[in-house]
């Protein structure tokens, strides 16, 4: 199975396009460990959709030190004895930071975040998953997250182009552009194994799936 050359697999994109449910199942399929992210763990967060100026930072910084301790674990773990499929990449912190804080907050971050993330190790594939803002909305309605109720479709708008900003230029490992759409890979086993065909069909560095309505 081609899929076995990949030891650590993160499933990416912004909130609501469905990467925690997709990880979980294609962990399930493939007897991998998961590393998923604890946005509930935050104290921060609910604080920061209500007053974003205020507490970006310290939700940033919260999240960045979370996120570089579990992955530090993951790098310290022997990966040709074990399989982990993430349900987010270390880099998108940035992402994050670049799209909330303050020019000089954000200097702030950089001098952390650089001093920190050669420490995290770069996955075997990336599986990117986008959907229009109005679906993400919809999506994080329907979930009914407390910490979620304040976020707006304005916010997943532009979350949404920093992803794919951000997705136009990594290199750092392979990745599998997904539109997300009109595809659910948790209850739809025809639309999961079309996905686990295109992802062991893979030959460049970065490939594109999409279906219609």
């Amino acid at each position: 199975m081609a899929l076995e050359k990949y030891r650590y697999i993160v499933v990416e994109g912004p909130i609501g396009a469905g990467k925690t449910s997709l990880a979980r199942r294609l962990a399930g399929h493939l007897g991998a460990e998961t590393l998923l992210e604890k946005p509930q763990d935050n104290p921060f967060l609910e604080r920061f959709y209500l007053d974003p100026r205020r507490n970006a930072l310290p939700t940033q910084l919260f999240f960045l030190f979370q996120r570089i301790e579990e992955v530090r674990e993951l790098a310290q773990m022997n990966l040709f004895n074990s399989r982990t499929v993430s349900d987010y990449l270390f880099e998108k912190d940035a992402l994050f930071a670049r799209l909330n804080l303050s020019d000089d907050e954000y200097k702030l971050y950089q001098n952390i975040y650089q001093s920190l993330s050669p420490q995290a190790p770069a996955p075997d594939l990336v599986i990117y998953l986008q959907a229009h803002a109005d679906t993400l909305l919809e999506r994080v309605r329907r979930r009914g997250h407390s910490y979620e109720r304040s976020i707006t479709d304005d916010y997943l708008a532009r979350l949404g182009n920093s992803y794919g900003e951000f997705f136009h230029h990594y290199e750092s490992a392979p990745v599998l552009v997904v539109n997300s759409e009109h595809m659910n890979f948790v209850d739809n086993a025809d639309d999961f194994n079309l996905l686990l065909e295109r992802i062991e069909g893979m030959r460049g560095q970065r490939e594109f799936f999409s279906m219609g309505a």
